[in-house]
């Protein structure tokens, strides 16, 4: 939770963590939906200067529409899509305990972050200043030294980033098109969420 604009708010927050260098990425939104989740992505591969060859994951609903028997999934049309304009494989964890130990690396970032970084809670006015203020605490984690390594995390990714697969020459669009009709009072809803528009599109679509 943060202070957004004076209300203690809940969000949703992406990470992306290189499993060498231990260098991460945290990006928050408003929700768990999928565009924030394939966005999180666009900006994890900018950061990171390239483009993983395998991630793994835990069985996200923005990923996964189906487990199948063990490691297969059916998964979601978009996050094909984005596998397929960046190049890179997915490997999905065991669900349930089973699957705990594949993970821990991750999660484990998730609470490091926590106390380093968001510890008091941040108050800021919106959701471009948080992230712009999660941007500068990853930026200064790549200064510090992971137990029982010599070199930092910023150095490790630096070697780690020659491994990675060149970004494509256009990122990923992770916005998602939808066609909806203005009622009388030029009014839209969107997932629950109502809006208005200029009063000429009233009643059109």
């Amino acid at each position: 939770s943060v202070l957004l604009d004076g209300v203690l708010t809940k969000l949703a927050m992406f990470v992306m963590r290189l499993s060498h260098s231990g260098q991460a990425v945290h990006r928050c939104y408003p929700s768990e939906g999928q565009e924030a989740f394939l966005e999180g992505h666009v900006a994890a591969f900018e950061r990171f200067g390239g483009v993983l060859g395998r991630i793994r994951y835990d069985n996200l609903k923005p990923a996964v529409t189906r487990v199948l028997v063990g490691r297969e999934r059916v998964e979601s049309e978009r996050f094909v899509t984005l596998r397929s304009h960046y190049g890179f494989d997915s490997f999905f964890c065991e669900p349930g305990i089973e699957g705990a130990h594949e993970k821990g690396g991750v999660e484990g970032e998730v609470g490091r972050f926590r106390r380093r970084h968001l510890v008091p809670v941040p108050r800021v006015a919106n959701l471009t200043e948080l992230n712009a203020l999660l941007a500068t605490a990853d930026e200064a984690d790549d200064a510090r030294h992971i137990a029982g390594r010599l070199e930092t995390v910023g150095a490790m990714a630096a070697a780690e980033r020659s491994a990675l697969q060149p970004l494509p020459v256009e990122p990923f669009d992770a916005t998602l098109p939808l066609r909806v009709k203005a009622d009388r009072k030029a009014r839209i809803w969107v997932r629950g969420s109502r809006y208005s528009v200029p009063a000429r599109l009233a009643g059109r679509e």
